[in-house]
């Protein structure tokens, strides 16, 4: 596996599996086989170095070509500013240091470790599917429930800190991790409150990813489809409709498999279309476009045709439209659907003491097509190719 910069798409895609865990809180479990490991947080109860190292051992150990993690709010220490004001009142009082905890991720030689960023991934291993993909992962969720790391208050009248964290999501992200769910998305909680970000909601109207991973509500694992309304003139960040997933294997050792790929039967409506990154592409996108509409007979004129930076964020119709969010629909019209799950390994929420023995859940398996890397010229189709 390497890192590289986002590239021009190519033609083939193949079959990447990715088996996705979050809220292990210090337990290991049994992964299946598979490409990519995903942890999507709180590896542990309270991120005291000795936790910290025991999770990270297991994690180095598996076999993946390529394994990624973020915080969560549970792991302390790999919060500095959170650590400094609320540190000495966790761990039993028993100090820790931040940086030799951070270290045990950061240095890793086989763990990516992502802090609200993002990277774009080739797996290069000969025996893999050779595929690509752009990721981003964050450690954060609003506040709930007590001073933890990694949160922002939940209910601020302008929601500026939710706003200023989730609008760096690069819109061209085909896998999004996020410690904490959206809004009404895997985010039921014991209370049967929703529990998510509605902030987080609406930017995942605009990203669309392929694939959007959490964890943080241990009671709402599981995972939907959700396809996204692109044509509403006058409702924003809406939704077409949702279906939910149910695992096909219950109660046994199989796979919590969600198949997403062609030769499933059941394909993702999302083929990771790329934004326009400068002003000038997309001005000149938007000039074709409206060529287009003349060459038709169609009215092309200035009161339909809008330029960069004037559309309504969240705002669906014709992405050459002066009242729909251009940024997000210009050239990225094939991202019409979205996996979202919550892969919480621990069954109930923290702390589990009182409330019977120990439920652990499966790792969910995603298999997705992407994108072959190394070829861009035709080609014949092979056999592993989708």
């Amino acid at each position: 596996m390497e890192e590289l910069n986002a590239s021009s798409r190519p033609r083939r895609t193949r079959r990447t599996r990715f088996v996705c865990i979050s809220d292990t809180h210090n337990c290991t479990v049994k992964l299946p086989k598979g490409d990519v490991l995903i942890h999507c947080g709180d590896l542990t109860n309270q991120g005291s170095f000795s936790e910290l190292s025991k999770q990270v051992q297991w994690l180095e150990k598996a076999d993946f070509e390529c394994k990624i993690v973020v915080a969560g709010n549970h792991d302390l220490t790999l919060d500095t500013e959170f650590y400094k004001a609320h540190g000495s009142y966790r761990h039993n009082n028993v100090s820790q240091v931040p940086e030799d905890c951070q270290a045990l991720l950061t240095n890793s030689k086989t763990l990516t470790y992502l802090l609200h960023e993002s990277r774009n991934i080739r797996l290069t291993s000969p025996s893999g599917p050779r595929t690509t993909f752009s990721i981003f992962g964050s450690p954060y969720s609003p506040a709930w429930g007590g001073a933890w790391a990694f949160q922002y208050p939940r209910n601020e009248d302008d929601n500026v800190a939710a706003k200023s964290l989730w609008e760096e999501i690069p819109l061209d992200t085909d896998i999004l991790i996020t410690h904490g769910p959206a809004h009404t998305h895997c985010d039921e909680s014991r209370t049967q409150e929703a529990a998510g970000c509605e902030i987080l909601r609406q930017e995942f109207w605009r990203v669309r990813p392929r694939l959007a991973l959490c964890g943080h509500i241990h009671e709402a694992r599981g995972a939907e489809r959700v396809r996204w309304d692109l044509e509403s003139k006058n409702a924003r960040y809406a939704e077409l409709g949702r279906t939910a997933w149910q695992d096909p294997n219950p109660g046994s050792e199989k796979n919590a498999l969600i198949d997403l790929t062609e030769k499933g039967g059941a394909p993702l409506d999302n083929d990771g279309s790329r934004c326009l990154s400068d002003e000038k592409s997309r001005k000149e996108w938007f000039d074709r476009h409206r060529a287009k509409l003349e060459a038709s007979g169609e009215d092309g004129g200035d009161k339909d045709v809008a330029y960069p930076g004037i559309g309504t964020l969240g705002l669906g119709e014709d992405p050459d439209s002066v009242r729909s969010d251009q940024a997000a629909l210009a050239g990225r019209l094939g991202r019409r659907e979205t996996c979202i799950v919550n892969c919480a390994i621990q069954h109930t929420s923290y702390p589990h003491s009182g409330r019977g023995p120990r439920k652990l859940n499966k790792p969910i398996v995603v298999d997705l097509d992407l994108p072959v890397w190394e070829d861009e010229e035709p080609y014949e189709k092979t056999p592993e190719d989708a």
